[in-house]
């Protein structure tokens, strides 16, 4: 990789902690963030993060077996903190010595810190507010990631420009604190890492890298969309607090509206506990995921993506995004 000595300069706290080249890390999608990406990310100089969502502990320690065998450089896990299983999860992470975890979907369940730490591993949280990532840091969250509702997937309320204003000012002098969502060029990673940024995650930028297994029908939605057509879900029951998700307009869109609706029902004859409920709307998601990936179906899956997909215009490997990005933020700060 071409060296770009500014902008390494400013990610060397970030990259040293992830004992990788850049401190880029990419955002973990379902389906999309699984050996071959992840392994292509890892090998061009970024950090690679598998996306467990749903998987068992039997496929999740195939899925880390098979990324270790495509790269020797390190990678992360990211688990979804509401996973029923997710002790057993982390511990196949620490029999691989899985050096990263990172840990989303809320806050961490009580000792699942400990437990990853347990294994020497560092532990990567996702900060919604400035209290909640202060409290995070002081449960033993090593680094923490901030991510703007621009973001594709799971978003919170807060833009991240705002985030980054009101965050990286106060936290970022004494903590590792990544900046996530909306981030298509290397102009913005330049900003970022001039606020106290260690890195930066992208996870829409790679959804249609040449390396990425998504389906070609799925990777041509997405150099058709628009920023506007990335589009936040609706929460239909304020009873089911659904975290809301942002994809591309589709059926599957409005699939989920009655899904929604379908789970408040049950909610509401008192047939399941609101865990229950939370974790079928998880599932849900898993399956329309899978349908629009792997499956090509773009008009019934979900077409998770952040509203920087306005900027993919065509399939590129993940060296060459990654050197484009490193190229633009070089340019920018040498420009200042």
């Amino acid at each position: 990789m071409t060296t770009y000595p500014k902008t390494a300069r400013l990610m060397q706290r970030g990259a040293d902690f992830l004992g990788s080249e850049t401190a880029i890390l990419c955002g973990a999608m379902s389906w999309v963030s699984e050996r071959n990406l992840v392994s292509a990310i890892s090998n061009a100089g970024g950090f690679g993060v598998i996306a467990c969502g749903a998987m068992d502990p039997g496929l999740l320690d195939t899925e880390i077996a098979a990324t270790k065998a495509l790269t020797d450089k390190p990678f992360g896990v990211n688990l979804i903190t509401m996973h029923p299983q997710l002790f057993e999860l982390i511990e196949v992470c620490g029999k691989h010595g899985v050096g990263h975890v990172v840990l989303a979907g809320g806050i961490p369940p009580k000792g699942s810190v400990e437990a990853i730490k347990a294994h020497s591993a560092k532990v990567i949280c996702f900060a919604p507010t400035l209290a909640l990532a202060k409290k995070l840091l002081r449960s033993g969250a090593d680094a923490l990631v901030i991510e703007g509702m621009e973001a594709g997937g799971h978003i919170g309320p807060v833009s991240t420009s705002v985030l980054a204003q009101e965050m990286l000012p106060e936290l970022a002098e004494d903590h590792l604190i990544f900046v996530a969502g909306g981030i298509g060029r290397g102009q913005a990673i330049a900003g970022y890492l001039e606020m106290g940024a260690a890195g930066v995650q992208l996870g829409t930028r790679f959804a249609c890298s040449i390396e990425s297994i998504a389906h070609p029908d799925f990777k041509k939605a997405f150099f058709r969309a628009s920023a506007r057509d990335a589009v936040a879900s609706v929460q239909v029951d304020p009873r089911l607090p659904v975290i809301p998700v942002r994809a591309l307009k589709n059926k599957g869109t409005e699939e989920f509206t009655a899904k929604q609706r379908e789970v408040a029902a049950v909610l509401d004859r008192e047939e399941i506990a609101m865990d229950e409920a939370q974790l079928q709307i998880e599932h849900y998601w898993a399956g329309a995921l899978r349908r629009a990936v792997i499956d090509g179906d773009v008009e019934n899956g979900s077409l998770m993506a952040g509203q920087s997909v306005g900027m993919l215009k065509e399939e590129e490997p993940v060296a060459v995004i990654i050197d484009k990005l490193m190229a633009q933020s070089e340019e920018a700060l040498t420009r200042r």
